[in-house]
């Protein structure tokens, strides 16, 4: 059987080894790369058909070329850094062209869960002191700050209580419900979450915006949620031939 790999001393001595077609096989399958090679030939099924013109292509491979600068001890040609580069603007533009236009209800539809907030926190373990923390705020015996630099079990002790901007889909489920409901600068009563006792104020509501960032960003979400149900629906087994 003729070896498809070889790495080492290409001269055939101790240090060279090599590889047969069914020894490649099983170690792809050994070590779970299998799935990482289907998502690489599903990408390139999905982008044969995309056409870019000379000046996208030129403009492409200049700005790889400058990501890579420096980075030159991956023995990586010139060619080849070509060819990623067109493969790169052919998977964006395929991206673009597939999820693109219905991007806008996407967001919407997301919309709630990447706002960030900007909230002040005090975490505690027990009730009593929740309750008395909550009520000298209310009375202003002490600020925000000073109760959670006292008082706080969580790690928003060493920020004075002040946690974020954060997004709200990053948060605790009930976190999240108190917060959207919550009125600017209202202090929240005692809620318990799971183990602790939280205190809440919202500080600030920062509304998320379906800005070129964020384009990207969600253009990404929709390509990988589709590319990891294209790698799951393939039918795939290692078979070996003598041929």
């Amino acid at each position: 059987m003729n070896p498809v790999l070889q790495f080492g001393d290409a001269s055939g001595d101790q240090s060279s080894h090599v590889l047969t077609a069914p020894e490649v096989l099983e170690l792809l399958g050994k070590y779970q790369l299998i799935p990482p090679l289907l998502k690489e030939v599903v990408i390139d099924q999905a982008i044969a058909q995309i056409e870019c013109t000379p000046q996208e292509e030129q403009l492409a491979c200049e700005q790889f070329a400058q990501q890579y600068q420096g980075r030159q001890e991956q023995n990586i040609s010139s060619e080849e850094l070509n060819k990623m580069a067109i493969r790169q603007l052919k998977l964006e533009k395929f991206k673009e062209a597939t999820w693109g236009q219905d991007l806008d209800s996407y967001f919407f539809q997301r919309k709630s869960q990447l706002d960030r907030v900007i909230y002040s926190l005090i975490t505690t373990s027990q009730i009593g002191i929740a309750q008395e923390i909550y009520f000298r705020i209310q009375e202003g015996e002490q600020s925000f700050a000073q109760l959670a630099r006292e008082y706080a079990e969580g790690t928003e002790a060493q920020t004075d209580g002040l946690v974020g901007p954060v997004e709200l889909q990053s948060l605790h489920p009930r976190l999240i419900q108190i917060l959207s409901v919550s009125q600017l600068h209202k202090l929240s009563p005692p809620n318990q979450i799971g183990e602790w006792i939280v205190i809440v104020r919202l500080e600030k509501l920062l509304p998320a915006q379906l800005d070129p960032p964020m384009h990207q960003r969600l253009l990404n979400e929709r390509f990988q949620s589709w590319l990891q149900a294209q790698i799951a629906a393939q039918n795939w087994q290692i078979k070996q031939s003598d041929v």
